[in-house]
């Protein structure tokens, strides 16, 4: 009993941290929730709420090799600390880079 107890929640995390969602016309995200997050991480000073500076040329070479499926099931995830979504929605317009836009569940 007590493996189970201490199994299942490891089970639900990998779940969450999995992210393989489809995000229409076929297109599926083939990292981790958190592999993405880290992925992005030279986007931090242009995401943060009220950021006036703009994403550098190292966050939109990081967004491009992301992917719009995986920037679209961070946005769509859990909350992450210090990140304003609408400013991350906003990243591939600001990169120049032809995303199709996501569709944001709430």
């Amino acid at each position: 009993m007590r493996l189970i107890t201490m199994t299942l929640p490891v089970l639900v995390v990998m779940l969450v941290l999995t992210g393989l969602v489809d995000q229409g016309e076929g297109t599926m995200c083939a990292s981790t929730f958190f592999s993405s997050i880290v992925q992005l991480i030279p986007c931090r000073a242009a995401v943060v709420p009220f950021s006036p500076i703009p994403p550098s040329e190292t966050c939109c070479n990081a967004l491009k090799a992301l992917g719009q499926p995986c920037l679209c099931v961070l946005v769509n995830g859990p909350p992450i600390s210090g990140v304003d979504r609408t400013m991350a929605v906003q990243l591939p317009e600001k990169c120049t880079v032809n995303f199709e836009p996501c569709e944001i569940m709430n």
